[in-house]
């Protein structure tokens, strides 16, 4: 059984998966770069060793370093997290080699699924519905032409190793289609070392929702429903929900069904998440899948009442799940928002610096996932994202009110942040009323940008209020002073001098 598991991560996700695993009695090693010696996630493990300077490439993205410290350490296993090495074949490979248990799934599920093309090829076979495109790699323009005007306009060019809306062209025009795909192509080239590209029908008004699923190493798959991720800003998910406002309960199982369908076809093991692009006329399809956990995965689990990172521990430990499809169901709406160090009005150009202050959300139904803390300087090197904020309640009008309510709480100084558009976002008609895609937030941008009086009276009085906590904790670190009243002030309240506890 596991004993000890290196987390080879920062930030908020280390800080997560260290804590399930303290639950389940497992020690950890954190590691770190130059630029994470005071983050949160080396104060919180059991042990903490500097693996290299700031840039990912020498510190949490060199396997050689992650491997020594796992095996100097005598740790069993290694939890990528998400990000960096979680998606990546070779250094599961490398962990199965060295005899390290991977917590995630096998370099095969991983090559197999990670690879786009390779993906759809696989969904194709196991008649999982996909988006109409090409099956191999772009190697030819006159060939992409052809395909492009058998499947009509618009389209996409995506990155067959992509990500994160890396390697990825819009086209709506015949003549842009050449500069799109070598501009993919350069772009997929710098992000993953990889320039293959493919060609997908860009499906109109699209809802981007995605199931989680766990598989252990029997053969036993489970969907645990779906999250809702249709309000992104160039590709990146900004907020997410669970249930989909979008989604019947028919469409929902019938999804549910193709996403276990699609984890058996590559013998998945692990927790993993089935993306699909669905149209206003609720007709779906494959887009990819993750091998990995996700960003959002805690709305998953407050509606469900899973622990996915204790469940991926114990698939990992060759235990069979302990629960079948008809024991899931969902329970009450969650709400989860990405907290940034951002400027909002300046295209949301990361704000690293230091934080002065930081109040965090409290109460019923509010979970906080972050790392950092006031004194805290956000690195320039990694991705600018401060925290999680999720909330729970019996009804999505509830949790509406509850994460508009946490974001009003959400006090932060020293660093700009997107607390305010999120908040924005909350009060938007269209979220409000479940009736948006993934142009959600270019549709809105004027509502969203706009910065009404109430608004700015509220961020002047959370400045004030940050201003006025910082030195009322300052004054409260200074030695008491007591006015000195006639000779002995001692005898002026009834107590002896140097009495004990004064």
């Amino acid at each position: 059984m596991i004993k000890k598991v290196l987390v080879a991560n920062r930030g908020e996700i280390a800080v997560r998966v260290m804590r399930s695993c303290r639950e389940m009695g497992i020690r950890t090693v954190g590691v770190f770069s130059t630029a994470d010696r005071t983050s949160m996630h080396v104060r919180y493990a059991d042990e903490a060793y500097l693996i290299g300077p700031p840039p990912s490439r020498e510190s949490y993205l060199d396997m050689e370093k992650i491997i020594r410290v796992a095996k100097a350490t005598h740790s069993d296993a290694i939890h990528p997290g998400y990000g960096f090495l979680s998606e990546n074949a070779s250094f599961s490979q490398l962990c199965h080699d060295e005899g390290i248990i991977f917590i995630g799934p096998s370099p095969y599920g991983i090559n197999t699924m990670g690879n786009k093309i390779m993906a759809r090829k696989t969904m194709i076979a196991a008649d999982v519905p996909v988006v109409p495109g090409t099956e191999d790699k772009i190697t030819d323009d006159q060939k992409a032409m052809e395909v492009i005007r058998e499947i009509g306009l618009p389209v996409m060019i995506k990155a067959s190793a992509g990500g994160g809306g890396k390697g990825m062209r819009l086209v709506k025009n015949e003549d842009d289609v050449i500069g799109a795909i070598r501009a993919a192509r350069s772009e997929a080239l710098s992000a993953f070392g990889d320039d293959s590209v493919y060609i997908e029908k860009y499906i109109q008004s699209p809802h981007h929702i995605e199931f989680q699923i766990l598989a252990d190493k029997q053969g036993n798959v489970v969907h645990l429903f779906e999250r809702e991720c249709s309000v992104q800003r160039r590709h990146q998910k900004v907020i997410e929900e669970t249930p989909s406002p979008l989604l019947t309960p028919e469409i929902r199982e019938v999804m549910g069904r193709y996403a276990v369908a699609a984890a058996k076809a590559v013998n998945y093991e692990g927790a993993g998440t089935i993306e699909f692009i669905v149209g206003d006329d609720l007709k779906f399809y494959f887009l990819e899948m993750n091998t990995r956990l996700q960003v959002e995965h805690p709305i998953t689990e407050r509606v469900v009442g899973v622990d996915l990172v204790k469940e991926q521990i114990n698939i990992a430990n060759g235990n069979p799940l302990p629960f079948r499809q008809e024991d899931l169901c969902q329970t009450g709406h969650a709400i989860e928002c990405r907290i940034y160090a951002e400027d909002v009005r300046q295209n949301f150009m990361p704000s690293p610096g230091r934080i002065k202050h930081i109040s965090e959300p409290l109460g019923l139904g509010v979970r906080h996932d972050g790392y950092v803390y006031e004194g805290f300087e956000i690195p320039i090197y990694y991705d600018p994202m401060i925290s999680k904020l999720i909330v729970w309640a019996k009804t999505r009008d509830e949790a509406i009110r509850r994460m508009k309510r946490a974001l009003y709480e959400y006090k932060i100084t020293g660093v700009k942040t997107n607390i305010h558009f999120l908040g924005k976002i909350m009060k938007t008609p269209d979220f409000i009323q479940g009736k948006y895609n993934t142009h959600f937030i270019e549709n809105n941008m004027d509502f969203l940008m706009a910065e009404d009086d109430c608004d700015a009276l509220c961020q002047d009085m959370a400045i004030i209020a940050a201003f006025v906590d910082y030195h009322v904790k300052k004054e409260m670190k200074k030695p008491l002073l007591v006015q000195q009243i006639g000779s002995n002030p001692w005898k002026q309240f009834g107590r002896k001098q140097g009495m004990a506890g004064w």
